[in-house]
């Protein structure tokens, strides 16, 4: 019979990468856990792990044996279902995660629904980025998670995971009200291309995004100022010091004096919904997820409309 907490242990391996990351994730010390994968190695008779330059690498064995692991947490998703069921009404802890914009359009009104039509239910709402979400998601510290779509991010064909495709979050550029590009209704980038930029930190999953736009153009954007915060870079702008590109789904201080312009080209950021594969068979992340897409589909809507009001 294989142990099944030596078995989570490699899952953890593979998932982040090193015996140490593993080991840091589940509490426990480098040696411990590479003695649970020790032990799991003699009880199969199989070697699990092969050194690769300063680390180690899994070895074919040990994959084929993960595909086996996904499919048994699957499984165990269901069991744990078809125990708890009970008169069919929602009850218990859902938990949810996303990064900020994610939380205050889609989690926050969604967790808001869920309380009103399902008072037994508890739902948590973590503020998560990349690649945390995915962490929280394999750990089982949540259940449901709105990510967006980066270079990071694990494969859509990750067994281990349900990725869906949620919504396209545009992005406008925003200038100084009084600009020479404010009153119009839609811009080509590389008219912009002189101007002082300000863009995500290096390390945001939008700065690509800005990029990527801006080549598109036929450019490369003069980056004087770096802002962490979506606000930040709207006072910024305000202030006359640069342009920048800024999703619409992030709202900015109304009082600042700024302007909205859409882009030729459609620049967009891409979000997912992601669960732990066979959650979908929870009632509770179900409802949450049609809930989530309902007020996806509304904010896109709204956003179009007030796309050049800020």
């Amino acid at each position: 019979m294989i142990d099944l907490r030596r078995l989570h242990v490699l899952r953890a391996v593979a998932h982040y990468g090193t015996v140490t990351a593993a080991a840091r994730a589940l509490h426990f010390t480098t040696s411990a856990a590479s003695q649970q994968i020790r032990q799991l190695s003699r009880e199969l008779g199989v070697e699990l792990l092969e050194p690769q330059g300063r680390g180690v690498r899994l070895t074919p064995a040990a994959r084929g044996l993960l595909a086996h692991a996904d499919a048994i947490r699957t499984r165990w998703e269901q069991a744990e279902h078809d125990l708890r069921a009970d008169d069919g009404e929602l009850a218990g802890v859902l938990r949810v995660s996303g990064f900020p914009v994610a939380v205050s359009e889609l989690l926050a009104p969604m967790a808001a629904r869920m309380r009103d039509n399902h008072p037994r239910l508890s739902v948590q709402i973590r503020e998560a980025g990349l690649p945390e979400a995915f962490d929280l998601l394999f750990e089982g510290e949540t259940d449901l998670a709105v990510v967006e779509v980066t270079p990071h991010n694990p494969p859509r064909g990750d067994v281990r995971f349900e990725q869906e495709p949620l919504m396209d979050d545009p992005f406008d550029l925003v200038v100084p009200d009084g600009h020479e590009l404010a009153g119009r209704e839609c811009v080509d980038l590389a008219e912009a291309a002189l101007e002082p930029w300000i863009a995500p930190v290096a390390d945001s999953p939008c700065r690509p995004h800005v990029v990527s736009a801006c080549a598109a153009a036929g450019f490369t954007p003069d980056v004087v100022h770096h802002a962490l915060d979506w606000n930040v870079a709207a006072h910024l702008v305000a202030h006359g010091l640069g342009v920048a590109l800024i999703p619409r789904l992030a709202r900015l201080p109304p009082h600042l004096e700024l302007t909205r312009v859409r882009c030729a080209g459609d620049p967009h950021r891409k979000f997912l919904t992601c669960v732990r594969a066979g959650g979908t068979v929870r009632p509770a992340v179900a409802a949450a997820l049609a809930q989530v897409r309902e007020l996806a589909a509304a904010s896109v809507g709204g956003s179009m409309a007030s796309a050049g009001s800020q």
